[in-house]
């Protein structure tokens, strides 16, 4: 192997003529030194673009995630191009989710079609879980966890059975959020 002469790990990265660069690479998995690393990464990104914070909400989904490339940005969560003129005749995408709410011991279900502007009206102290659907979903949810209900409301007792439900509805998703922006872009990207 190449080494330098400081006895440090060498780089390795060919030049032209196929001789090892020789420099101290940089600390990490490969013998790369820091220069060749940062061309790495730049061509990386041009490739399959950098994630970023988009320069303002997606106009299609109002996501903040994006990935940058060299072209341009694109939204991580319905992969509308940034810049492209969206038709305005349309009217936003629109993603009724049924919506699991804790506050204290209790869990509320609820529907809505904005969940922001909804959740943001209501004491809670977390948001669980949604699931897409509409009134007959929610409906469907209440009546499965009927014994449970309080006082008639949509706020529940934390029992296995809906503990267990809202469990698996949030099975491998670290934000509810993020889900339901890849639904609303999901519909956006099926309108064209």
């Amino acid at each position: 192997m190449f080494e330098s002469s400081s006895s440090a790990p060498a780089c390795v990265v060919p030049d032209d003529g196929g001789t090892p660069c020789g420099d101290p690479a940089g600390e990490g998995p490969f013998r790369i030194c820091p220069p060749h690393i940062a061309l790495v990464a730049e061509w990386a990104g041009a490739q399959w673009g950098t994630a970023d914070l988009l320069p303002s909400p997606c106009r299609a989904c109002g996501s903040r995630i994006g990935i940058h490339y060299p072209a341009g940005w694109v939204c991580g969560a319905c992969e509308w191009r940034v810049g492209d003129v969206l038709d305005d005749g349309l009217p936003p995408p629109r993603v009724d989710v049924v919506y699991y709410l804790r506050f204290r011991d209790r869990i509320k279900i609820g529907t809505t079609a904005n969940p922001r502007q909804r959740l943001s009206r209501i004491w809670h102290d977390e948001l669980l879980a949604f699931e897409r659907g509409d009134r007959l979903v929610e409906r469907r949810r209440h009546e499965q966890f009927a014994q449970w209900r309080r006082d008639g409301s949509e706020w529940f007792e934390a029992s296995t059975e809906l503990t267990e439900h809202v469990d698996r509805l949030s099975a491998g998703i670290d934000d509810p959020w993020a889900l339901y922006l890849r639904w609303l872009g999901e519909v956006a990207a099926l309108r064209g």
